[in-house]
């Protein structure tokens, strides 16, 4: 069995791409991209759905809330990595990531027709979760399927090339998503956007989510698990096997890592710096869109050529170096924004204007704030406004800010005196240096793709095909999913905590430098696997 497949991948790498192949790769990377699409929407209308879903009164936690949701999506992945992949290994891969597809556009278009909080009170809320959780364990399916189907059809000199086009549909996913929503707010006025527009992008998606069946339908099953079926070699138990026995599961958790600093770099690139760029340094959401959309469209080429160096010189050293430069350069990079982005706020950063004294200051991530303390100090994290917290005996908060000392929680006060003091209250056109700003949102995506081309090869080679499914999807939803879900979350909250707007950086640079040490350390090589065993 071993050697006719050799021999297929042989004459097929010879002969180029064959019309199967390119069937299969366009089926599963437009399925992919509508998946991705469906997920990404919501990144790019979160800073909208604070108001939206959430109680009024405290825009931190509203938006802090919104980040949660999202990353709730990612959370949830490894329980549909679990679920999907068993089944893919038990029963086949094609009609498994079907599946998928299905569950994730209905939550999608769930989404789209949504009461809002203000309509229902909680129960959007709820709703919203629910919906968000759907989808991310259809994506949870939807990944491992993808790469396990794509792999399995892949000449053995080309399966980082063919690979790296379904990662290429996670950039293409959001940037879709950035692109729909730019035209939407062309065509709207931000009232009627806010009122009802933010739910056209998700009910498209029905639309795709059409086509992606129907492609997805006329598929054949893979033919290593097809061939694995007429021999009755598939696994009977393949959770069971995956994660009992050491000879696998050391695969398993040496992924894991890796997928980690994907996660931190996926995380930092796609999503926190739209964040940052817009809610810290403000910079209107239509610039920092249109930002990020040509960085992803000058990025997307290089999945496919990181992919293809993969198949030459391999994939480990290829993904170690994306994560040294990674945690070498994330808190220079953001540094870098905030002096091209908003040069007065640089300034009035560095000076150290604002100074929180209080006692009973414990910052809630949800709900109302307790005391003026959690107020304030969630009011200038919302402002993207730095700040020193200096504990005191007495309960009572005091804000100074330059010359300027206010007792308790005034919004309107302590605005007032932030400009007083040089704060600037949104970021000056004319003094945004565009280039460097676009390069600096450049550079981590390239990192991201870097680790993403060479990944879904390198991911399907570490495992034997009987478990292949199940195996490479938990570990990589754990890593890649919960890290880069959340990140924006864990980064905001650090962030909040500690009252500097860098501070919470250094959960992504730390998780990059640990995926380099232990990468270069234990992960080994995979170019070349057979993957029939």
């Amino acid at each position: 069995m071993t050697m006719s497949l050799t021999r297929d991948e042989a004459r097929a790498s010879a002969s180029g791409m064959t019309a199967e192949e390119r069937k299969v790769i366009l089926a599963s990377s437009f399925g992919a991209l509508m998946e991705w699409y469906d997920f990404y929407i919501y990144a790019a209308l979160a800073v909208y759905f604070g108001a939206l879903f959430f109680p009024k009164g405290n825009e931190t936690a509203a938006f802090l809330a919104s980040l949660a949701t999202f990353g709730a999506g990612f959370l949830i992945r490894p329980v549909g990595a679990l679920l999907f992949g068993r089944l893919g290994d038990l029963i086949g891969r094609k009609y498994t990531f079907l599946v998928t597809i299905l569950l994730m556009g209905i939550a999608t278009v769930g989404v789209g027709v949504l009461p809002t909080y203000e309509q229902i009170g909680i129960a959007a809320t709820v709703l919203l979760v629910l919906l968000r959780l759907l989808q991310g364990l259809a994506l949870g399916g939807e990944v491992g399927g993808a790469v396990t189907y794509v792999a399995e059809h892949s000449p053995v000199s080309k399966r980082g090339l063919y690979t790296s086009s379904l990662q290429t549909t996670a950039t293409l996913g959001l940037l879709s998503s950035l692109f729909v929503v730019y035209l939407l707010k062309t065509f709207l006025t931000e009232a009627e956007f806010r009122a009802w527009g933010w739910r056209i992008p998700f009910i498209v998606s029905l639309v795709m989510l059409v086509i992606s069946v129907y492609i997805r339908g006329k598929l054949h099953e893979s033919p290593v698990f097809a061939r694995m079926k007429a021999s009755n070699a598939t696994s009977k138990a393949p959770i069971r096997e995956s994660f009992t026995q050491w000879h696998n599961l050391k695969f398993v958790l040496l992924l894991f890592v890796v997928a980690a600093g994907l996660g931190a770099i996926f995380g930092t690139g796609h999503f926190y710096t739209m964040f940052f760029v817009n809610k810290t340094l403000h910079v209107p959401i239509e610039t920092v869109h249109m930002l990020i959309a040509i960085a992803l469209v000058v990025a997307t080429p290089c999945y496919l050529f990181f992919g293809w160096l993969s198949d030459r010189i391999g994939r480990k050293y290829i993904m170690m170096v994306a994560c040294l430069l990674a945690a070498l350069t994330i808190q220079p990079i953001f540094k870098g924004l905030t002096h091209y982005a908003n040069p007065a706020l640089e300034h009035f950063q560095q000076q150290g204007a604002v100074q929180v004294t209080a006692g009973n200051c414990k910052p809630r991530l949800f709900g109302d704030p307790v005391s003026d303390c959690d107020k304030i100090r969630g009011y200038l994290t919302d402002l993207g406004v730095g700040y020193t917290f200096v504990p005191a005996s007495d309960a009572r908060a005091e804000i100074r800010v330059g010359t300027q000392t206010l007792q308790g929680f005034d919004r309107d006060a302590i605005k007032h005196a932030l400009v007083a003091a040089g704060w600037p209250e949104r970021a000056d056109p004319a003094r945004i240096n565009m280039p460097m700003l676009f390069l600096l949102l450049l550079v981590p995506i390239l990192f991201l793709a870097m680790v993403y081309g060479p990944m879904a090869a390198f991911m399907v080679e570490l495992f034997p095909a009987r478990v292949r499914y199940t195996s490479l999807s938990l570990p990589f939803h754990l890593g890649a999913g919960w890290v880069g879900g959340m990140l924006s979350f864990v980064v905001t909250a650090m962030n909040v905590s500690s009252g500097d707007v860098y501070y919470g950086l250094w959960y992504p640079v730390i998780i990059a430098g640990a995926a380099f040490v232990i990468g270069m350390l234990f992960v080994p090589e995979t170019r070349g696997r057979d993957l029939s065993t």
